[in-house]
């Protein structure tokens, strides 16, 4: 049996038909992508100047052609963000996904995203874009780095304190979105992303309210850089490694985004519960052997320093 990209079920053929309702209710197969890793890459340079995605990781805009059981690459007008495999991070677009899963598990709020399978036997992530709406339809979302008037050359410049005054400044209702900043931020703590810089969060500007955009960009980036130099990309009390149970609960959590000690009691409690489900999910994900042992060895080192029991 072969197991889905999209759900992690083990299905008969390439796509389980849950996965493949999940991308469209119309949709009963999926061809393989008709563009090799090193061909998305080239196509994805090609048209860096057209598209309005962005970033260091080769990145290519598409929508889904359900009669044709396939994805379509575009210019504009795309409903998707396709990551092929890079070439000095391995197994980058399988990480990812898992990374997403492990925080759809943890509750918090994602897209639909998954993996799909190339002409070459490489997976390439997909991920469907929260900004868009209907058939033309988009909602307004500006990043963190946009709101505090730095750049994306000082993405970097900047702290997790600074990020809570952006809340303060924009949101409809900060104290609910403070709770979810705590909990992502958690979360991007246990699971090794060192790499969550202001361009990785963002507000979306609704019709009733200003709320953080669900996550995205979320990767163990320890597994794959292991040098370990940092822990997380906007220090917190000054520090970008080191940091302790109590920088991120008391400190953290309680007096920098003052949430009660039951709420964040609350969300720790959750986490927690959430572990045999994240270790479950390492498991069988597309991750090779070394790589799954370094993420679950990785998930249990930071959920006993976090104070974290399953």
């Amino acid at each position: 049996m072969n197991r889905c990209p999209i759900t992690y079920e083990e299905c008969p053929g390439s796509y389980s038909m849950r996965g493949l309702r999940l991308l469209s209710p119309s949709l009963r197969d999926l061809k393989d992508f008709p563009y090799s890793a090193a061909q998305q890459v080239q196509e994805a340079a090609a048209r860096a100047d057209k598209m309005s995605i962005q970033g260091v990781q080769p990145k290519l805009s598409a929508v889904l052609v359900p009669s044709e059981g396939t994805f379509r690459v575009v210019d504009t007008g795309g409903r998707y963000i396709l990551k092929p495999q890079h070439a000095a991070y391995p197994q980058l677009p399988e990480n990812e996904d898992l990374t997403m899963r492990l925080a759809e598990s943890a509750g918090i709020d994602v897209p639909l995203h998954g993996l799909i399978r190339c002409v070459d036997g490489t997976l390439t992530y997909f991920i469907k874009r929260f900004d868009r709406r209907g058939r033309s339809g988009k909602l307004a979302v500006e990043d963190f780095s946009q709101l505090s008037g730095a750049s994306r050359d000082t993405k970097y410049d900047s702290s997790m304190e600074r990020v809570v005054k952006v809340i303060d400044a924009f949101c409809t209702f900060p104290v609910i979105e403070k709770e979810r900043l705590f909990v992502r931020s958690l979360f991007c703590f246990l699971t090794g992303n060192e790499d969550m810089h202001l361009k990785n969060f963002s507000l979306v500007r609704g019709e009733a309210r200003v709320e953080l955009s669900p996550a995205y960009d979320l990767v163990n980036t320890t597994i794959v850089l292991p040098s370990g130099a940092e822990e997380v990309a906007l220090p917190l009390r000054g520090k970008r490694r080191g940091l302790s149970r109590e920088d991120w609960l008391d400190y953290w959590g309680m007096e920098r985004l003052r949430l009660p000690r039951r709420v964040v009691q609350r969300n720790q409690d959750t986490l927690a519960r959430s572990l045999p489900a994240m270790q479950a999910l390492v498991a069988i994900s597309f991750l090779d052997r070394r790589m799954r042992e370094r993420y679950s060895a990785l998930l249990h080192a930071r959920a006993r320093l976090l104070g974290l029991s399953a």
